[in-house]
């Protein structure tokens, strides 16, 4: 399958960025498509821009015109048939790197479109097939149910709804990393090493 796999997390020595390594050696070995942005070490700018806010309803070509850097984030989606998203989970969401993504990225055009009269939005990435967020969390379970879980509902159900109603969503999520053993850790990459060797 062609899989892209988008990383944010600014330390390589991470857990999150040890969960990306492992998932991009099960998906070699598994023979698939690989795509890899690592944001952070990209440099991506996350910052939407005022052009990009002002001309959001416009012309996609004349967009990544002006703003280039978005062209292979743009180009990757549209080929993939599988977004894995790894990242933590800070204040509740996605990191400011991973959102800033999500604004710039999953635009009109490119992710849904309006069409003319209507007042809700089409998905345009019908060739996403499966979507699975990875993530860990600082803090135990109880506290962000307490706090909502805003960050996985951005995920689930509103990155989801522009794959169109066929694509399967999953999401690991390891909490407590913060005070977590090393044999838990180990526990959640065989998880995410299994979710891995069962794409297709």
């Amino acid at each position: 399958m062609r899989v892209l796999l988008v990383h944010a997390h600014p330390s390589p020595d991470s857990f999150v960025s040890h969960l990306r390594d492992v998932l991009l050696g099960e998906l070699g070995a598994g023979g698939h498509e690989v795509r890899h942005h690592d944001l952070w070490a990209e440099g991506f700018d996350p910052i939407f821009t005022a052009d990009e806010k002002n001309t959001h309803l416009g012309d996609i070509a004349g967009k990544l015109e002006r703003h280039p850097a978005l062209v292979s984030h743009v180009e990757d989606l549209r080929w993939c048939e599988v977004l894995i998203l790894t990242h933590p989970t800070w204040w509740c969401g996605q990191p400011a790197m991973l959102k800033g993504w999500f604004d710039r990225v999953l635009v009109n055009g490119v992710a849904w479109r309006l069409p003319d009269g209507a007042n809700r939005i089409e998905p345009l990435l019908h060739n996403v097939r499966r979507f699975i967020t990875i993530t860990t969390y600082g803090s135990p379970r109880w506290v962000n149910a307490v706090q909502g879980e805003p960050g996985k509902r951005t995920a689930l159900r509103s990155v989801r709804l522009m794959f169109g109603l066929r694509c399967r969503a999953s999401r690991l999520a390891m909490y407590g990393l913060d005070g977590a053993s090393p044999q838990r850790r180990v526990v959640f990459e065989r998880r995410v090493r299994r979710r891995a060797t069962r794409l297709r």
